[in-house]
C-alpha cells in the first residue's frame, strides 16, 4: 500500500507540464500569471469568511460558511500546484489535491440544498426597512395609547381627591356648624357649655387647615421653617397623640436614638407626617398588631434615619411601586384622600432628605426617613 501511495505521489519520469506548452515563455508565465491570481483571491476568500464568523457569532448558517472556506481553500492549492507541476511533475500530488477539493465541494452541494428554502425566506433589505418601518408606527401608536392611559389616570387620580377631600371636609363642616349652632342655642337659652361647643367648632377648623396644609405641601407650596430639634424629644411629645390614634389593640414602641438626635426639620410638618405614617400602619392592622419608631444612625454620617414599622398586611409589588403617587388609595371612596404618603414624601424632600420604602405583603411595611442632621446645616437654629 505505502508502495502504491509513493508511486502515485512520485513523479515516475513523467515530464512537467511545460513540456507540453513546448516551453513557450508566452503560455507559461500566462498560466503562471492567472493561476497565480486566482490562488490569491481563492486564499483571500477565507480570510474575509474567517473575519466574519469572528465579528457576528450570531449567525445561524456558521458552520455553512466554514465548509464553504474549506472548499474555496482547496481550490486555490489546486491552482497552486498547477503552477508547480509546469516544472516538476508531481501529478500525484495535485490529483490527491482535487480530490480532496471535489470530496468538499459535493459535501458543500449537498449540504446547501435543504437550506435553499430557508435563504430564500431570509427577508430583502427592503423588506426589513418596511418591518422597521411599521415597529416605529406601532411604537408611536402605543405611546399616544400610553399617554392617554396616563391621563386618564391622572382624572382618575383627581376624581378620588375631589370625592376624599370633599368628604372629609365635608365632615369637617359638619363638626363646625353643629357646634356653632349648639353654642348659638346654649347662649340663647342661657345655659352652661357654650365654651365646649366653641372649642369643638375650633378643633373642627384647625383639622380644616391641617388638610389644607396637606395638600399645600404635598403641591411644595407650603412654606416650611425648618430648626433645629431633637427626635427622641418630638417622639415623646407626639407618642400620646400617635397611641390615641392607634387605638387599644395596636401597641406602640418607640426606640429612642443614643447619642446625637438633633436634626433640621419642620416640627409640626414633621408631626403631621408621622401621625399620618401611624395612621396607615393602623388601617393595615384591622386585627391589631404593632408599630415601631426607631431612631437609627444612616449609612451617611450627615444624616440620622426615622423609622417607621408594623407588622400588618403589607403591599405587593404594584402597590409599592404607586405608594407614593398623588392621590393613589387602596381606601374606600370617603376614607382617605391618597394624600397620606405623598406628604410625608413631600416633607422629606423638602427638607433635603428621603423617604424609602420596603413591604412585603402579608408580612408589613417599614417606611425609613432619612434626614439631615442639625451639623450639615452649617447655622445655629433654634432648638425646640
Amino acid at each position: 500500500m505505502l508502495d502504491w501511495l509513493n508511486g502515485f505521489l512520485g513523479m515516475r519520469g513523467l515530464p512537467p507540464h511545460g513540456y507540453c506548452l513546448l516551453w513557450d515563455p508566452r503560455l507559461i508565465w500566462t498560466h503562471v500569471a492567472a493561476d497565480a491570481v486566482i490562488a490569491l483571491a481563492y486564499f483571500s476568500i477565507p480570510l474575509v469568511l474567517w473575519r466574519l464568523l469572528q465579528a457576528r457569532r450570531d449567525i445561524e448558517f456558521g458552520w455553512m460558511v466554514a465548509l464553504f472556506a474549506t472548499f474555496i481553500l482547496a481550490c486555490g492549492t489546486t491552482h497552486l500546484l498547477s503552477i508547480y507541476v509546469l516544472w516538476v511533475p508531481a501529478y500525484g500530488v495535485e490529483a490527491a489535491v482535487k480530490v480532496v477539493t471535489a470530496l468538499a465541494s459535493i459535501a458543500t452541494a449537498l449540504l446547501m440544498l435543504p437550506l435553499l428554502p430557508k435563504l430564500i425566506a431570509l427577508p430583502s433589505p427592503s423588506q426589513l426597512r418596511a418591518v422597521n418601518e411599521r415597529l416605529v408606527v406601532e411604537a408611536q401608536e402605543r405611546e399616544r395609547t400610553e399617554e392617554m392611559l396616563r391621563q386618564s389616570q391622572k382624572l382618575e387620580a383627581l376624581g378620588r381627591l375631589t370625592g376624599g377631600v370633599a368628604h372629609d371636609f365635608n365632615n369637617l363642616l359638619q363638626v363646625i356648624t353643629g357646634n356653632i349652632e349648639r353654642a348659638q342655642r346654649k347662649a340663647a337659652r342661657g345655659e352652661d357649655g357654650v365654651e365646649r361647643a366653641l372649642a369643638q367648632a375650633l378643633s373642627g377648623t384647625e383639622r380644616a387647615a391641617g388638610l389644607t396644609d396637606q395638600l399645600l405641601t404635598f403641591a411644595r407650596r407650603q412654606p416650611l421653617n425648618p430648626r433645629e430639634l431633637s427626635l427622641n424629644e418630638l417622639l415623646e411629645r407626639i407618642a400620646p397623640l400617635i397611641r390615641g390614634a392607634l387605638g387599644t389593640e395596636i401597641a406602640l414602641v418607640i426606640d429612642p436614638a443614643q447619642g446625637d438626635d438633633t436634626i433640621v426639620a419642620d416640627g409640626p410638618q414633621l408631626d403631621s407626617a408621622l401621625l399620618n405614617l401611624a395612621i396607615n400602619a393602623r388601617d393595615a392592622m384591622p386585627d391589631g398588631g404593632r408599630v415601631r419608631m426607631a431612631i437609627t444612625p444612616a449609612d451617611d454620617p450627615d444624616t440620622i434615619t426615622l423609622l417607621v414599622s408594623d407588622n400588618g398586611t403589607g403591599m405587593d409589588a404594584k402597590t409599592l411601586e404607586r405608594a407614593t403617587e398623588p392621590f393613589y388609595t387602596t381606601k374606600p371612596l370617603g376614607q382617605g384622600t391618597g394624600l397620606g404618603l405623598s406628604q410625608v414624601y413631600g416633607v422629606a424632600e423638602q427638607l433635603g432628605g428621603k423617604m424609602l420604602i420596603e413591604s412585603t405583603l402579608g408580612r408589613g411595611t417599614t417606611v425609613r426617613l432619612l434626614l439631615p442632621r442639625a451639623a450639615r446645616a452649617g447655622q445655629s437654629r433654634e432648638k425646640i
